[in-house]
């Protein structure tokens, strides 16, 4: 629905002083929604709101307001909308203080539902607490597939695309892309923790089913937040390959395309990232020209699908903050949003059994929907089910201060994207358990 201006306005007003202190990229805790007397649904989401990847953390609060001026509109308006009190604080991207961050909500703050997170890293270690307290966990950004198959359990839920879907989307690009042009030769570049080892073997996988056909010349791990790539370019010089996939994300994926710029490495290889890869603050970075042979998606765009939703999304997010969003955004406010359907159709109810049960098989329509289709959140595996675009970046100065977005899409289904039986095994080995024991 369109919010009103009468709501932007209030949460503008409300928020301008939280804007700006998260636009400084410093640490600190910050409340949201309901008064804690009120409250229906206590929510502790961990963001990172320091070095590389704090945009994501500042546009994951911002994404969090839009959801709570939405759903305040629909209360307003008679709807049965459950009261939230969203707390957030910086996880530092570390694990272990992610958790220590994670047990202090609980146990001190009396939350709820546990939500967020980025790294990967930090996602595995805040999940494996919840699922020892019995705390539903939403996962609206860390990709690592593994969360909901090997490590899935029955309190952790994932509401955008995983290093599955995405590395699915792309191995359907390169079939098609090697039918076009007979590549052979593939690198991959990643970060050196779960989710850049998961997003490689997610992709060979993917790869393998669809019977792609290819030489595996080299893989690279740089530490996450790495200063210089030198070394890893002219590696990757030295191996020639045909197609680069890169996992690297955020700053990371910035720094290691303008280091590559300045190098021929463009003029014999092209540079893929299908899961992070165009994200509007890369886009933004890119200025007026990129780089030949980009290949990029995200779990977002502005510009894709051009529905009214989607269109809804951006234009509310850019009137709070002045800015137009990373797909950190819409994760957030996704998070949010499948809280208060589950509560709804689970007629009103907030209790973590109650909202388990109603989140397995939910049906939402998000921003990222085309025409036709409805997410849906896998009762088997938690994971929503979404369809993905795939494109190459093209002029449009839309959305400044970006002069290039993503075009020339190729869209994969949601069906496109399942993993066969083979993969939903690394599940069925770890099956959900109920409270008593039992696979449900």
């Amino acid at each position: 629905m369109q919010l009103p201006f009468s709501h932007l306005t209030t949460v503008v007003a409300l928020s301008g002083l939280l804007l700006a202190h998260a636009g400084t990229a410093q640490a600190g805790r910050v409340e949201l929604g309901a008064a804690a007397a009120q409250a229906d649904l206590t929510l502790g989401c961990l963001y990172p709101m320091t070095e590389r990847a704090a945009i994501y953390g500042q546009d994951s609060i911002a994404g969090i307001q839009v959801a709570l001026s939405e759903l305040q509109a629909e209360r307003e308006a008679g709807q049965l909308v459950p009261r939230m009190r969203v707390i957030i604080d910086d996880d530092q991207s570390k694990a272990s203080y992610g958790t220590s961050l994670a047990r202090a909500f609980i146990r001190k703050d009396g939350v709820q539902v546990l939500c967020g997170m980025v790294s990967s890293g930090v996602a595995i270690a805040v999940s494996q607490l919840a699922r020892e307290e019995k705390v539903l966990m939403i996962g609206t950004d860390h990709a690592s597939s593994r969360m909901t198959l090997e490590n899935g359990h029955r309190y952790y839920f994932r509401v955008t695309n995983d290093t599955w879907t995405s590395m699915a989307a792309g191995a359907h690009y390169l079939k098609a892309l090697q039918a076009r042009t007979g590549w052979k030769r593939l690198a991959f570049i990643g970060p050196d923790y779960e989710y850049g080892h998961v997003s490689r073997d997610d992709l060979h996988e993917a790869l393998r089913q669809l019977g792609v056909k290819f030489e595996d010349v080299t893989e690279l791990w740089p530490r996450l937040y790495e200063p210089d790539y030198s070394a890893y370019i002219a590696a990757l010089e030295q191996a020639k390959p045909d197609i680069i996939v890169s996992a690297l994300w955020g700053g990371d994926f910035h720094a290691f395309v303008k280091q590559a710029a300045g190098t021929r490495l463009f003029e014999t290889s092209r540079l893929a990232n299908f899961d992070t890869g165009g994200n509007y603050d890369f886009l933004v970075s890119l200025g007026d020209k990129a780089p030949p042979g980009l290949i990029l998606s995200a779990r977002h765009h502005n510009n894709w699908p051009q529905t009214p939703r989607n269109k809804s999304f951006v234009e509310r997010f850019h009137t709070l903050t002045g800015r137009y969003p990373t797909y950190a955004a819409e994760g957030a406010y996704t998070g949010v949003m499948v809280l208060a359907r589950a509560s709804q159709k689970a007629g009103g109810a907030t209790d973590t059994e109650s909202l388990v049960s109603a989140l397995e098989g939910l049906e939402i329509a998000l921003p990222e929907d085309p025409p036709g289709f409805v997410s849906r959140i896998d009762p088997l595996t938690h994971q929503i089910q979404q369809t993905q675009a795939v494109g190459t970046p093209v002029r449009n100065d839309d959305y400044p201060p970006a002069r290039l977005m993503l075009g020339e899409w190729s869209v994969y289904s949601a069906q496109d994207l399942l993993p066969d039986p083979a993969v939903r095994a690394r599940r069925q080995a770890t099956p959900i358990r109920n409270p008593e024991g039992h696979a449900p």
